[in-house]
């Protein structure tokens, strides 16, 4: 998909296709799934040729690029990341991006159409589009905020509560929700790594503002530093709450583990007695004194009970129970 919007005395256009750069005003070239053909026709009227060779940023004559892998909530509200490639000169900015829709451009295009006098060039519109991009980064925070709340209310049902039909929750919900937070995580990671891009991005941006004609750009500029920052910010304290969320299921999955343990441990100490007991009637001797007695057999029985009764009375005062 191409698109391409230009502003001309304060009228904004959009025309399908690679336009010509108007006399007036500057131009904006969206360019979705990177298709040859088109990078052709932008390299051949333009002399735009978006090849980083591996690096985030690259500057010719004429242009600025900057590379960096972004992150977005798409029409479904899931997180997806991008890669776009911002091309920056002084009234031409073209994004290429490796998706047919990259949803901040096209709200930053709805932005263009209510409020053209927030872009009156390429650099302030721009501007407007990372603080787009920052605000939907923004909304992916806050969606994972939200379902973090939800798994820490969830491993305080685990850590005491049984489920509704009166099962002790064990080892395996203590792992679903560990799977859970390990996803959490990773993608909190990759919203800092975006971040951290997305900041790269501004303050190169920031560089390309001249600091004498452009205050007030320059002012809007260093507010969405701040907002970038916030973001940011939010995040890494999501990505201690996921930590400290896996911490606390880990320890309550060493402790029911420990405590199926435990009690597998007590049922062998108090049956082991009896066993013995058991073992040794059940020898094949010719001489037992205890068959000929009356009450040989409530003895036997009596005896394995004690056996049995020790262990269990010497776990119970050393406190293994609880």
């Amino acid at each position: 998909m191409i698109r391409s919007i230009f502003r001309h005395n304060h009228h904004i256009q959009t025309v399908p296709g690679i336009a010509n750069l108007p006399a007036e005003g500057f131009l904006w070239i969206d360019i979705g799934q990177t298709d040859p053909v088109a990078l052709a026709e932008l390299r051949d009227r333009y002399n735009v040729d978006p090849q980083l060779n591996n690096t985030s940023v690259y500057e010719d004559e004429e242009y600025v690029y900057l590379l960096a892998e972004l992150v977005a909530m798409n029409e479904q509200h899931e997180p997806e990341f991008h890669k776009v490639i911002f091309v920056l000169g002084d009234r031409l900015l073209v994004t290429l991006h490796d998706s047919a829709d990259f949803t901040p451009l096209n709200r930053a295009m709805q932005r263009l159409a209510r409020r053209p006098q927030q872009a009156t060039d390429a650099k302030s519109l721009m501007r407007m589009i990372l603080a787009g991009i920052n605000d939907g980064t923004g909304q992916v925070i806050e969606s994972i905020a939200l379902e973090l709340e939800q798994t820490a209310a969830t491993i305080a049902q685990l850590s005491g509560q049984s489920s509704g039909d009166g099962r002790e929750l064990g080892v395996s919900d203590l792992t679903e929700t560990l799977l859970g937070l390990n996803d959490s995580e990773e993608l909190i990671s990759n919203c800092l790594e975006s971040q951290l891009a997305l900041a790269r991005v501004v303050r190169h941006l920031n560089g390309e503002v001249d600091k004498q004609r452009e205050r007030e750009l320059q002012t809007l500029i260093q507010e969405l530093i701040a907002d970038v920052n916030g973001v940011k910010e939010h995040a890494a304290f999501e990505h201690d709450k996921v930590r400290y969320l896996q911490n606390s299921v880990v320890g309550l999955l060493n402790i029911k583990q420990n405590q199926i343990v435990k009690v597998f441990t007590i049922i062998t100490a108090v049956f082991l007695p009896p066993t013995l007991v058991a073992t040794f009637y059940g020898m094949n001797f010719s001489v037992m004194p205890e068959l000929s007695w009356k009450h040989g057999f409530t003895m036997s029985i009596t005896l394995t009970l004690v056996a049995a009764l020790l262990p269990l009375i010497y776990i119970k005062r050393k406190g293994w129970l609880r």
